[in-house]
């Protein structure tokens, strides 16, 4: 990604897929049977043959019973102060955009910040999603669509949106430059930490 710091640690998200599916002692073809997916869909994530969408990574979390963020590597025992340099925060990459964790994963705290990076075209997927708590988005480059129920909003660098996370909601990048904006969910429920507490909703 264009805007990505080259030396903060990426994720394998394929060999990250397997490493959880073998843990959990589930077949390809069980994962998928629980996700929607198919067999074929998931060697090719595992193998490295294409990258899942955020939608795909939401149905194979939830397949594993696992929160999202386990896909950013070892979950670590939770604290109350998280200090994390910018080389060392973990990203997870998706089709035509990237997830990078800004300690949220590790903050006792209901509280989970990460920058979300999109190239042209790139978006949440064709589904809208509901969560608990609260989502707050500021615009730091390039333009960036949010769709809240049937609303819609164009937010550019500078630009903010604050909204209850029960409500439907989708994003994307309509532009022609790559996309760089914070997104925070906070007050979530305990039993729904982060992205994990994105469920699609069909329409």
């Amino acid at each position: 990604m264009t805007m990505s710091l080259k030396e903060a640690p990426s994720v394998n998200v394929g060999s990250r897929l397997r490493e959880l599916r073998e843990e959990r002692k589930i077949s390809m073809r069980g994962l998928a049977s629980k996700s929607g997916l198919s067999a074929n869909a998931l060697s090719m994530i595992e193998r490295g043959k294409t990258s899942p969408s955020v939608s795909t990574l939401y149905k194979l979390a939830d397949a594993m019973g696992v929160d999202i963020t386990a896909f950013f590597g070892e979950p670590l025992e939770r604290q109350p102060v998280v200090f994390m340099k910018a080389s060392e925060r973990p990203r997870v990459s998706f089709q035509r955009g990237m997830w990078e964790d800004l300690g949220g994963s590790h903050f006792i705290g209901r509280m989970e910040p990460f920058i979300l990076t999109l190239e042209n075209g790139g978006g949440s997927g064709p589904h809208s999603m509901v969560h608990t708590g609260h989502e707050f988005v500021f615009c730091l480059r390039g333009t960036l669509e949010y769709q809240v129920e049937k609303q819609t909003f164009l937010l550019e660098p500078g630009d903010s949106l604050i909204f209850a996370a029960r409500l439907r909601h989708r994003w994307r990048n309509p532009g022609n430059t790559v996309v760089n904006a914070l997104i925070m969910l906070a007050d979530f429920s305990e039993l729904e930490r982060g992205l994990t507490a994105h469920h699609e909703t069909q329409e």
